[in-house]
Parts: C-alpha cells; structure tokens; sequence
C-alpha cells in the first residue's frame, strides 16, 4: 500500500491551512493525502457548545470535498465519516494505515478553557496514533527541516509507528535538537543517558548529527514552548506516554499545553 496522511478536514481556515502543509509533506514522503470529513452530528462530540462545527448538507460537502480535491497537486482520496471525529478517524486509520493524522488547530484564544475539549485531544485519547496538529497561525507551510525532540530522559519505544516515523524524517532530511528538561539544576550538557534512549529508538539512524539541548526549569511545557520559536525551529515532536494521555488530567498534561499553545506544528508520538 502507498504511503498516505491522513488529513480531517471542516473546510474552516486552520483546517485549510493543515491541508497546505499536509500537502507539501506528501511530496517528498510520495504520499497521497487522505481527505476526510466528518460529519459532527453527536451529542458528545467535544466541541458541540464551542459553536466550531460546520453544519453543511451532504451535497455541500460532496461539492466542497471535490473542489478542494481537485485542486491539489498530489493523489487525492476524499471520504465523509459520522459522528465524533476520533471514532471517524480510528475507522480511517484501521482501513489506510496512514504515516500520520494531520489536523489544524484553531484560535482557541476566546474559548473558556473548561470548553477547549479539542478535537486533536480527544483523537489521541480514543485512537493514538502518530498525529500532526498544525497551528492556525502558521506562517509557512513548507516541509520542516529544524525540529525540536522533546524527551523526558526515560527509554521509551514507538512500537509499530517506528519504521513510519524513521521514514518521515529521514525523507525530510531534518536537523533534529534533542531537548531535555530538568527541574532542578544539572549538566549544562544533555546526559548520556537521555540521548542513549532516543537513539535506541532508531529514530536518530541516517540523520546528521542531532544536537542536544537541557534547560533547567520547573515546568517542562512552559521550557519546551519557550524553545520552540518560529525563529529557531520549525516543528516540534512530542513523546506522549500512554499514561499521560489516558489520564483523567490530560488536558492538564505537557502534551496538551504544548500542542495547545504552541507557534509550530507538534508531531505527537505515542509511546508503546
């Protein structure tokens, strides 16, 4: 089977925004993107009150479906799910085996946090995956090349989405930073421990040289978005342990903030 992303799509402005650098992606990886929209017609859908939920017909979506599709430069399968979104897309990723699932983030800045259930959460809790949230605000949509790893110096290991994930940067080509936080003050150098657990992993394998980064700070979200600056670099990679993501404080975890908040792209990866 081709190499493919897996991309949501509501037609709104973060999401077309996601699908614009979904789709310089897909050249290089020589992927085909994977279109799908849901339609949002549960009553527990996360973002039922947040008022962010198109409400289009079936024939509009069609129309709009085949617009979008027919204008893009790379191999296109468009499909409509039903229902909550992270269902739609367990369903999708079962039948497609995608290497990522790429949606936008949109301006939550006027939504009261105890609303800001969002989709990308909700995704990651009920179906992890290897997942691409792109912020609404990005200014470029070219394919990264300066990425931010973010790891919490335990081993860790990507289970079956090793192999996708070791494809998707080394077509890339990426300068990978690995960075580390502690609470309390320590090596000005990242220990060899930290670095010895990402390259176990094989993620490092057929890249340059990664650098290494440890910053000393007790809140470890609020050291990694700091970090990761437009300016400095153009994606970061999370590490999210399952115990983080299955939690009843997730939305209160590293994770969410980062993905949340930050300036680029997040590539989350669930740790096996």
């Amino acid at each position: 089977m081709d190499p493919s992303l897996l991309i949501l799509t509501d037609f709104f402005q973060a999401a077309n925004r996601a699908l614009d650098y979904a789709t310089n992606l897909a050249r290089p990886l020589n992927a085909r993107l994977v279109l799908l929209h849901v339609r949002r017609d549960s009553i527990l859908d996360p973002e039922m009150f947040t008022g962010e939920i198109s409400n289009l017909s079936q024939e509009a979506i069609d129309l709009a479906l085949n617009s979008v599709a027919r204008n893009l430069p790379v191999p296109v399968v468009a499909e409509v799910g039903h229902g909550r979104v992270a269902f739609a897309v367990a369903d999708a990723v079962v039948r497609h085996h995608p290497l990522l699932v790429v949606l936008g983030r949109p301006n939550y800045a006027d939504t009261p946090d105890e609303l800001v259930q969002t989709t990308s959460l909700d995704v990651l809790r009920t179906a992890p995956y290897p997942m691409l949230v792109v912020p609404h605000g990005i200014g470029s949509t070219v394919p990264p090349r300066r990425v931010l790893l973010a790891v919490d110096g335990h081993p860790f290991t990507l289970g079956e989405h090793a192999g996708a994930t070791h494809h998707l940067l080394t077509a890339l080509g990426v300068d990978i930073t690995v960075f580390h936080v502690v609470p309390d003050t320590g090596p000005d150098e990242l220990p060899p421990i930290v670095l010895d657990s990402v390259t176990r992993t094989g993620l490092l394998a057929d890249l340059p040289s990664a650098q290494c980064r440890t910053v000393v700070d007790g809140h470890a979200a609020t050291a990694i978005l700091a970090a990761a600056q437009p300016a400095d670099f153009d994606m970061v990679i999370l590490i999210a342990r399952h115990r983080s993501f299955m939690g009843s404080l997730f939305h209160r975890s590293v994770t969410a903030r980062v993905m949340l908040e930050s300036r680029v792209p997040v590539l989350v990866l669930p740790a096996q």
